[in-house]
Parts: C-alpha cells; sequence; structure tokens
C-alpha cells in the first residue's frame, strides 16, 4: 500500500474515532472497568470501543460482562505491540486512539484528540499522561523520570505543539496510515511484566519517515490518569526500568539510526535533567539528585550494553 499523500495544509474531513484499550490480566480488572467508563463518558463518544485481551482465557470470558464494548483476542504474538495490533487490523474509525487497561480519560480527551486531525498533516496525536499514585509518590522519585511509571516527565510541552513521539498510554494515529507502516513492532514493547518499550517511539519514527513534513501532535488538554501501583514506586523497579528503557532505545536506534532515535534524549539530558538536579540540590533533596544521577547512568549502561551486544551478535553471524 502507497504512503498516504501529505499535502502542505488544509482542512481534513471530520475524522471518526476508535478507542482501543488492551489488557492481559485479571489483577487489574478495577482499574480496567474505569478505563471503559471514562471512554464510554466521552463527549462526544467514540465511534466504537475495542477491548483487545492479551492471551488470558479468563479475563476473555469476563470482559465480555462490560458494556458497550467490542472483545477481541490477540491473534498476533504475545504482548502489547501484538494486541495493537490486533486492534488497528479491527478498528473502523480513521482515526485509532489507544488507552492503558490502568488509565482512564479526563473530560474532554476524545474531542481534543480529533480536533487534531483536521489538520491533514497531523498522523497521530496525543497528550499527557498523569500518574496517579497508589500510596503518593516517593520524596526520592523525580518527576523527570516520571516516563519510568509509563507517565509523562516534566519538561513536556505545556501548551499544544508538535513532538517526535507520542506516550504510549495515552496516543493515537490515522489509522490508514498507521496500518500501512505496519504496525507496532512485536520484537518491541511490553510482555507482561516485561518493561520493555519504545515500540510507539519506532511507529512515530517510522510514521515520520514514510510521510515527510506530517506532525506527531501534543495537547496537554487530551489528558489521562495513570495508576502507579507501590510495585513501580520502589528503587528496584525504577533501576530495572532505567536499564530496559537503555535497553529498548538501543534496539530502535539500530532500525532507524541514532540521530532520530535519540534526538529527544538528547535534549532531554541538555536540559531537562540538569534543571532537575539543580532544583533537587537547591532544595537538600538528595534522594532525588542521587535518583537522576544514577536513572541517566543506568538508562545509559542499558544502551551501551544491548549495543554491545548487537555488535557482538553481529560479529558472530559474519564468522565463517
Amino acid at each position: 500500500m502507497s504512503p498516504r499523500p501529505t499535502p502542505a495544509h488544509g482542512p481534513a474531513p471530520d475524522p471518526t474515532l476508535t478507542v482501543a484499550i488492551c489488557a492481559y490480566t485479571l489483577e487489574r480488572w478495577t482499574l480496567l472497568r474505569a478505563a471503559v467508563d471514562s471512554v464510554h463518558r466521552q463527549q462526544p463518544p467514540p465511534g466504537e470501543l475495542l477491548l483487545v485481551i492479551d492471551h488470558n482465557d479468563e479475563l476473555l470470558r469476563k470482559a465480555h460482562e462490560l458494556p458497550g464494548v467490542t472483545v477481541l483476542a490477540n491473534r498476533q504474538r504475545t504482548g502489547l505491540s501484538g494486541a495493537r495490533n490486533t486492534a488497528l487490523a479491527a478498528a473502523r474509525g480513521t482515526v485509532t486512539a489507544f488507552l492503558d487497561d490502568d488509565a482512564a480519560a479526563r473530560p474532554g480527551w476524545s474531542a481534543t484528540l480529533l480536533a487534531a486531525y483536521r489538520d491533514e498533516r497531523v498522523l497521530g496525536a496525543g497528550g499527557p499522561v498523569v500518574p496517579h499514585w497508589q500510596h503518593g509518590r516517593p520524596r526520592w522519585f523525580p518527576p523527570a523520570f516520571d516516563w519510568v511509571v509509563g507517565c509523562s516527565h516534566s519538561g513536556m510541552p505545556r501548551r499544544p505543539d508538535r513532538v517526535r513521539n507520542l506516550i504510549g498510554a495515552n496516543m493515537s494515529f490515522r489509522t490508514d496510515a498507521a496500518r500501512a507502516a505496519g504496525g507496532f513492532r512485536t520484537d518491541l514493547g511490553r510482555v507482561g511484566r516485561r518493561p520493555l518499550g519504545c515500540e510507539e517511539t519506532e511507529l512515530c519514527l517510522r510514521l515520520a519517515a514514510r510521510h515527510p513534513g506530517a506532525r506527531m501532535h501534543y495537547d496537554p488538554s487530551a489528558a489521562v490518569r495513570h495508576h502507579v501501583p507501590r510495585q513501580r514506586a520502589t528503587v528496584r523497579y525504577f533501576a530495572a526500568r532505567c536499564l530496559a528503557e537503555g535497553r529498548s532505545k538501543a534496539m530502535v536506534a539500530r532500525r532507524t539510526g541514532p540521530g532520530p532515535a535519540l534526538a529527544s534524549e538528547r535534549a532531554y539530558l541538555r536540559r531537562t535533567v540538569p534543571a532537575a538536579l539543580r532544583r533537587a540540590l537547591l532544595r537538600g533533596r538528595l534522594g532525588t539528585a542521587t535518583a537522576l544521577t544514577g536513572g541517566v547512568l543506568l538508562t545509559a549502561g542499558g544502551y551501551l550494553a544491548q549495543r554491545a551486544a548487537q555488535l557482538t551478535n553481529h560479529q558472530e553471524r559474519g564468522t565463517p
């Protein structure tokens, strides 16, 4: 399928919306119900709400209890990317929005996303993911590292703006463009509790390469609230997630090149982290300063370890 031509400007026909929620465990059933309810309360309501169950037969049976939802089984590889691709294949809306099963859309979410697509340059739109800590934010946990728990970090735009990539818990794409690009890579992304990611970053980069002049649009008004359980508010999870993020970035950089894959990260390291570190030191928060420094080192370590593994594998494959 040939790429969608991208006009320089101009209004597009009114878009229609499919919302997709992907779930894999019964442990988050209460949160899943809240996610579904938050979508039903949107004005305008979406044309359809898809719930994709990721290889869990018990959850698949129970999901049919939810009203106003089309329940699908993930027919692709186990994991979030495969589940999202199942939704993309089934979606009837011209725009498909993805909401995590432990997130809840705030009022005005769907209307704000749809408004972005009146500009045909926009291929993807999303907004902030606000953490809702189960037992409060740990004193040492820096807002600059809220991406560790799948949320928007400090330093994100405060007004509508163009961004490199959207956040997985709160993102949408033109359905035909995402399908034509091949959807989400199933060798990236979270599988169960394995904390790898960056599948949405890789798709955004791929769409940008296929459609020069296209935009990923971020609007602070299109917000969702994301549940952060106490298990993710620990030093152990913080460290594991930083290492995994570094590995994921290396995997994306191998496919897209380090320039596009790391452009936002360079700006983050130049501005967001130093500003957060200064604030922490001025306020005497040594735990936060340690987390900022350690998080950067762990993420860099994960990146370098993955790059070394890639180089070793390449050399071994090239050995007669």
